[in-house]
């Protein structure tokens, strides 16, 4: 039985020239959680807007229940709505309330009864914590809460895979701690999902499994648990320092402060 998502040796590259992605493979199960981890630069928000269609493939395929996804196609709507994804930047109308932003797509797009949405919508933000905010407008929510959101959003269309592209990055610590407060409850709930991320405790609690890129290149990949504790290359090794402070106690010692 083939995985839910196949990626094969996927090549992505811009002008022709900037490689971006060459030769990507990894395969996702239903209900695993993969996390991308890895420096700025080297491929794996790339990956993610490629498996959603927002950006071409120059070679490989990319597979869903066994059938290569044509990404030729102009219309790709079908497609999201199997492979949702949640944004750094959250996406939301600024002009609408909250509660209409999460039944747009249900109702336009997968033609969702509109008082049936908004049943489900009040269900899952009451769910994050966000029932109260149903009839605000982004403006007045905060980074924290606007994610929140997004996150609802997309799960308002049933996705069978969710991605998250770094979707605490522009947060401030209590906020991303909600944030990923969700997102861990999602995956104790069985949902799939591909996170990006540089968040590498959450990255170790969340990981079914743990992939290490650089320079558009998988170098590692392992179970959270032997990944981090015991890395088996030296990049991945250098990666995970930048993460580690060393006590300076002695050096402080030493020039007497």
């Amino acid at each position: 039985m083939p995985a839910l998502l196949e990626i094969k040796n996927v090549v992505k590259n811009y002008d022709g020239k900037t490689p971006v992605l060459e030769g990507v493979s990894l395969e996702l199960d239903r209900g695993e959680v993969i996390v991308l981890i890895g420096p700025s630069g080297c491929g794996k928000s790339t990956l993610l807007r490629c498996i959603n269609g927002l950006e071409a493939i120059q070679g490989g395929e990319i597979c869903l229940e066994g059938k290569a996804i044509d990404y030729n196609k102009k219309d790709l709507t079908g497609l999201r709505q199997k492979i949702g994804m949640v944004f750094q930047s959250y996406e939301l109308f600024p002009h609408m309330t909250i509660l209409d932003n999460i039944i747009l797509a249900p109702t336009k797009v997968a033609g969702v009864n509109k008082e049936s949405a908004k049943k489900e919508a009040m269900e899952l933000l009451e769910k994050v914590g966000l029932a109260h905010k149903a009839k605000a407008y982004p403006r007045e929510l905060s980074g924290g809460q606007k994610q929140r959101v997004a996150i609802v959003r997309a799960l308002a269309m049933h996705p069978e895979i969710l991605l998250f592209d770094e979707v605490t990055a522009a947060l401030d610590p209590e906020m991303v701690r909600e944030v990923l407060d969700v997102m861990l409850d999602l995956a104790k709930q069985g949902s799939t999902m591909i996170i990006v991320t540089h968040e590498m405790q959450f990255a170790e609690a969340v990981a079914d499994r743990v992939y290490f890129l650089d320079k558009g290149n998988i170098v590692e990949t392992g179970r959270p648990k032997s990944f981090f504790t015991a890395p088996k290359t030296e990049r991945a090794r250098q990666f995970l320092n930048i993460f580690e402070f060393e006590s300076i106690k002695d050096e402080k010692e030493e020039y007497n402060i």
